[in-house]
């Protein structure tokens, strides 16, 4: 297996954790420390609960243990299959086993789903480790989409990603285009309620789908974007209005499913409601709102300023 290009980072409350990811078998791979380090027990517990689950025939130790090479070690190190990872979660039964369950299933349910798994500090790190993925992709993308326009608009969307790094922040345009009209909240509930209904019809959403977790959420955050300050508004553009109606909906996760469809959809009523032209095409969208989502609470700056400059139709 190859380290590099299989690393996935969990986050730990005192630091991150790389773990190694096979994606074709659909599985991740940790050494005893990564599992002493992930569930916070001591490694004599680590090393019963593995035996047991051995010796008992819970999980086939032949094909769920292998030796790997790894950097500062001279002789090969076991690592475990995330069937033995999650076996010995079962059995702490922490909170911190529950939440790396939810981790692997996601990531994992990511890769297959998206065809993709954008890792932020690995592309940050590695400017040309996206477009290695997109070219992986084109590859298997070819027998399940047929439009090989959404993967150029992704190497469109990484190229900007990694020129922002060194961008001024203070030169994203932040334009003046006028914000003189009333905007109705409750038209807009109603407005989602149909797009709603509308994926139920043709089996692409669930109940589950934009049902607020705290009721009033997406209306609280409208108000936080138009809202005055000293008697100025915060945000005082339609592009800045928009782009962090689209960052807050999408990053905040207000609904039990379906944060970026209805981040997204949020997005371009709030522009229609403007009469606002703008070049963002339905796969740019999607795209954007994937990065939005992957990001780290810290690069806001950063993706709020990616969507200023697309609504500007500027190319850095």
């Amino acid at each position: 297996m190859n380290k590099e290009k299989d690393l996935v980072i969990y986050q730990l409350e005192n630091g991150a954790l790389e773990l190694k990811a096979d994606f074709n078998s659909e599985t991740i791979w940790a050494s005893q420390k990564d599992i002493v380090s992930l569930y916070g027990k001591d490694q004599s517990v680590i090393s019963r609960h593995i035996r047991n689950i051995f010796k008992e025939g819970e999980v086939d130790e032949k094909s769920n243990m292998q030796k790997m090479h790894i950097a500062n070690s001279n002789k090969p190190v076991v690592f475990y299959s995330l069937d033995v990872i999650l076996a010995i979660g079962y059995k702490t039964n922490s909170v911190k086993a529950i939440k790396f369950r939810k981790w692997a299933t996601q990531i994992l349910k990511q890769h297959i789903t998206q065809c993709y798994t954008i890792n932020q500090l690995r592309i940050e790190n590695d400017p040309n480790l996206l477009v290695d993925i997109i070219s992986k992709l084109q590859a298997s993308a070819q027998k399940q989409i047929n439009n090989d326009d959404i993967l150029e608009l992704i190497k469109t969307f990484s190229y900007t990603w990694f020129s922002l790094q060194s961008y001024d922040e203070q030169k994203f345009p932040k334009t003046n285009t006028s914000t003189d009209i009333e905007i109705s909240v409750q038209q807009l509930y109603k407005d989602i309620q149909k797009l709603k209904e509308n994926l139920m019809n043709k089996n692409e959403a669930t109940t589950l789908f934009a049902q607020e977790k705290s009721k009033g959420s997406l209306e609280s955050i409208i108000k936080n974007v138009f809202q005055n300050v000293f008697g100025q508004e915060l945000y005082q553009s339609i592009e800045e209005k928009a782009a962090h109606l689209l960052y807050f909906t999408v990053k905040n996760h207000l609904f039990n499913d379906g944060n970026k469809r209805t981040g997204a959809f949020t997005f371009i009523w709030l522009l229609k409601k403007f009469n606002y032209s703008h070049r963002i095409t339905p796969e740019a969208l999607a795209t954007l709102t994937i990065l939005i989502a992957e990001s780290q609470p810290a690069d806001k700056d950063k993706m709020i300023g990616m969507i200023l400059l697309l609504l500007a139709g500027k190319t850095i």
